[in-house]
């Protein structure tokens, strides 16, 4: 029987995948009161938990659950684990930090459930779980304090600590696939980076998803119109500092809409030897914060990496929903995905 890796090698090398849409937005739309954050275990709490959305793979997997399934009707092939802040370090705000590897064991346990119903119903068109890991909010590279620029508020150890407990849970839970996503600051993706190595070497995981190790994504976000992270590294910079590592993909998301992202996606499609990844906004914010461009509005925009061959996954970061993906699905069923350099080089040979 073919395993996970293999089938998603072998889907790639054939067609664009789909990623899912914003999880957050979608959880918007439920207008989720405090209760609905606790479980009995948290109905004493002394922390307000509204808003932390990590936790309601805990108190409110209905809600999850059907989000994911809306994301999968509407064509996605990846779904993401409802984890984005699954970390004892981003927990700490709420003081909830011991439960951070039950919050990614559930989340990918969710996810797998919805995930295998839809595969089962269509063999042929085989889904998977993105075990999602997202930045902190915390940066190993940049002082929180102005009066005191060689401060940091976190150690790299400590981030991969963090991280290792994450990627447990999350690939106990059943994840295929191990995304670092949204990432300003490259020196705490290197700690996730290190803390995957560290788990799959004492597990036996091979690395490189070649060999069948279970696949590591990379996504990071250009945070405005200066091409460059929050840490102050251009695209380029990015994809060579975490090269070192055999991923199966690397990528942009989150922060610009798909037209503000095309120069960077562009460098990447140019230069990595890895699959193109991008899931851009839906547009920019406006004045209140909120995501006013529709699925064809966005579908216009993205359809220009196609024509361009820029991408192997496509999908959406914040304000996008089950019709952008469905639009960006549809769309995406007309191109070809890129080519990988190497074979490239091989129908030069040829």
């Amino acid at each position: 029987m073919q395993n996970k890796t293999e089938s998603l090698l072998q889907q790639l090398s054939k067609r664009i995948l789909i990623l899912d849409g914003a999880m957050g937005t979608m959880i918007q739309r439920y207008k989720l009161t405090e209760e609905d954050f606790r479980t009995p275990e948290l109905a004493a709490h002394p922390k307000s938990l509204k808003g932390n959305n990590d936790l309601l793979s805990l108190t409110r997997p209905d809600i999850i659950r059907q989000i994911h399934r809306e994301y999968l009707e509407a064509g996605a092939d990846i779904v993401e684990t409802n984890t984005f802040s699954g970390t004892s370090i981003a927990q700490e705000d709420y003081s909830l930090s011991h439960l951070a590897y039950a919050i990614n064991f559930e989340s990918a346990k969710l996810a797998r459930e919805v995930v295998d119903e839809f595969t089962a119903k269509d063999p042929s068109k085989p889904r998977f779980v993105a075990g999602a890991i997202g930045p902190t909010n915390k940066t190993a590279s940049l002082s929180p304090d102005v009066n005191d620029p060689g401060y940091r508020a976190i150690t790299f150890d400590q981030l991969a600590d963090a991280y290792s407990e994450q990627v447990r849970g999350l690939l106990d839970g059943g994840s295929d696939i191990i995304l670092v996503e949204t990432i300003f600051d490259t020196l705490n993706a290197k700690a996730a980076l290190y803390a995957i190595q560290d788990v799959y070497e004492q597990r036996g995981i091979p690395l490189d998803p070649q060999d069948g190790g279970i696949p590591i994504m990379i996504s990071g976000t250009i945070t405005d119109a200066s091409g460059r992270t929050l840490s102050g590294q251009t695209t380029e910079a990015f994809l060579i500092s975490i090269s070192h590592v055999p991923l199966l993909s690397v990528g942009l998301n989150c922060a610009l809409g798909a037209k503000e992202l095309r120069p960077y996606l562009k460098v990447l499609a140019q230069k990595a030897p890895f699959f193109v990844s991008a899931y851009p906004n839906a547009g920019l914010p406006n004045e209140f914060g909120q995501y006013d461009q529709g699925a064809n509005e966005m579908a216009d925009q993205v359809r220009d990496f196609l024509k361009e061959g820029m991408l192997n996954i496509l999908g959406g970061c914040c304000g996008t929903t089950p019709d952008h993906i469905r639009a960006l699905a549809n769309m995406a069923e007309n191109f070809q995905p890129r080519k990988l350099q190497v074979e490239q080089m091989e129908e030069s040979l040829d």
